[in-house]
């Protein structure tokens, strides 16, 4: 009786045990990972072909469309340690003239181009080579004394378009500059010089200021100049050896009669054009 018993403890007890034997390895089973469900490895960046490539080469280079191109054009700035040659300087402000002017004949013959590196000064001679320096940026150019002007206090220099361009005063329109000879050998003092003390519309209001005059001062006379606003009748006085001794009639002229002078080179046997 104890050996059946027994026999059939140990029957179930090995029924047991496989059972728990079978729910563990399941359970082992369920806990391990699952190859599929990994996180896929990184992707690489694919490698970029030559035709891609050389497409976005050609995308760089090209050339900036006309209607950014202003944008593109590049600027010079005066490098460090470059000193400007000894000689004439002076700073004041400069202007620039443009389309109205285009086409038109300058005051030394030629006619003018505003997209030239050329300027107007009223006193150094035609075709002095100059540094003009914005003062504001650091900016220069290098321009050719073509034309004469401008007529308007407080400016020393009026730059075409292009020369305004470069130092960056298209926008502002007048800027400070710095104005250097870079021609040689040459004296800009020298030479005969005149005062201009009006410009009018009405050539008889020319007339009447040179009859008023010309019992004072010796001689007086008319330029006529034809602007893109029609004709202007320039009064002038005096013919008067170096520049300094101009300048100082000029100031007896403001304090005497009111006038506003500029002093103005003569130039034998140029152009009566320029700007106003």
């Amino acid at each position: 009786m104890i050996f059946r018993w027994t026999a059939h403890r140990w029957t179930t007890f090995l029924y047991l045990f496989n059972c728990l034997c079978l729910v563990s390895v399941l359970g082992c089973a369920a806990r391990r990972p699952v190859a599929d469900r990994r996180s896929p490895p990184p992707v690489q960046p694919e490698a970029t072909t030559a035709g891609a490539a050389d497409s976005a080469k050609r995308s760089a280079d090209a050339e900036p469309s006309p209607a950014s191109s202003p944008a593109a054009t590049p600027k010079r700035t005066r490098p460090a340690g470059t000193p400007a040659p000894e000689g004439y300087s002076e700073e004041g402000n400069a202007s620039w003239y443009g389309a109205p002017f285009h086409g038109r004949r300058a005051s030394n013959g030629e006619i003018y181009d505003m997209y030239k590196l050329t300027a107007a000064h009223r006193t150094l001679p035609f075709d002095t080579l100059v540094r003009v320096t914005n003062l504001n940026n650091g900016k220069f150019t290098t321009v050719r004394i073509t034309d004469r002007g401008p007529f308007v206090e407080n400016r020393i220099i009026d730059l075409s378009f292009a020369a305004a361009r470069e130092i960056d005063s298209v926008g502002a329109g007048v800027v400070p500059v710095r104005v250097e000879i870079l021609s040689g050998g040459m004296d800009p003092g020298s030479g005969f010089f005149t005062v201009q003390v009006g410009a009018f519309r009405d050539p008889a209001n020319a007339q009447h200021l040179r009859d008023r005059l010309n019992t004072s001062y010796s001689p007086i006379f008319i330029q006529q100049y034809d602007s893109p606003e029609g004709l202007y009748y320039r009064v002038r006085v005096g013919k008067v050896s170096g520049e300094d001794a101009a300048r100082q009639f000029g100031e007896q002229l403001r304090s005497r009669e009111g006038f506003t002078p500029f002093v103005v080179r003569l130039d034998d046997g140029a152009s009566s054009g320029g700007n106003p």
